[in-house]
C-alpha cells in the first residue's frame, strides 16, 4: 500500500513537471470572453499568447461551449469575413493577440448565458516544435457584452 502511494506521488510530480515544461514555454495574458444575453448561442474569447520557442495553437476546448474554434476575421473585397482556421502560428518570442476584429476563439453552442464577472475555463491545445500537442489550462474573465479590448487600466499595447 505504501509503495502504491509513493508511485502515485511520483506520477503526479512527473506529470506536473511535464505539463509545466510547455506551460513554462507558453505565456497567456489578458484572457477574456465577451458576455452574452439570454438565448445567445455564440461569443468570442480573446487573449495574448507568447511561445518562447515557437509553437502553434491548434485547438481550444471549453466546458461552456459545445464547440470551440480558432477564427480569423479579415477584409476580403471590402467585406469583413470570418472563417475557422486549423492552426495559428505562435512565432518564437512574438506575442500573438487574439482580439476583436482579428484572430479569436469562437465559443459556439453556449450551454448558458455568460455574465460579466463569471470565469470561463479554456483548454488551449498547443503544438510544440517537436509536433507533440499539449494543453494549457486558463480561465478567462467574462466582460461586458460591449467590451472591445482590455480595460484602460491594463495599459496593454494593442
Amino acid at each position: 500500500m505504501k509503495a502504491r502511494r509513493i508511485q502515485l506521488a511520483l506520477a503526479i510530480v512527473l506529470g506536473a513537471a511535464a505539463a509545466s515544461a510547455l506551460a513554462g514555454d507558453v505565456e497567456v495574458k489578458d484572457a477574456w470572453v465577451r458576455g452574452t444575453v439570454s438565448g445567445q448561442q455564440a461569443t468570442g474569447a480573446f487573449l495574448e499568447i507568447t511561445s518562447k520557442s515557437g509553437a502553434a495553437l491548434v485547438g481550444v476546448v471549453s466546458p461552456a461551449a459545445g464547440v470551440s474554434e480558432i477564427h480569423e476575421m479579415k477584409m476580403d473585397g471590402g467585406i469583413m469575413k470570418m472563417r475557422a482556421v486549423e492552426r495559428l502560428a505562435l512565432p518564437a518570442g512574438t506575442p500573438v493577440h487574439l482580439a476583436p476584429g482579428g484572430y479569436h476563439v469562437m465559443l459556439l453552442n453556449l450551454k448558458q448565458p455568460l455574465k460579466k464577472g463569471d470565469s470561463v475555463p479554456l483548454t488551449l491545445q498547443i503544438e510544440g516544435p517537436d509536433k507533440q500537442v499539449e494543453t494549457v489550462q486558463i480561465k478567462a474573465e467574462v466582460r461586458d457584452l460591449t467590451a472591445m479590448a482590455a480595460p484602460a487600466s491594463d495599459h496593454q499595447h494593442h
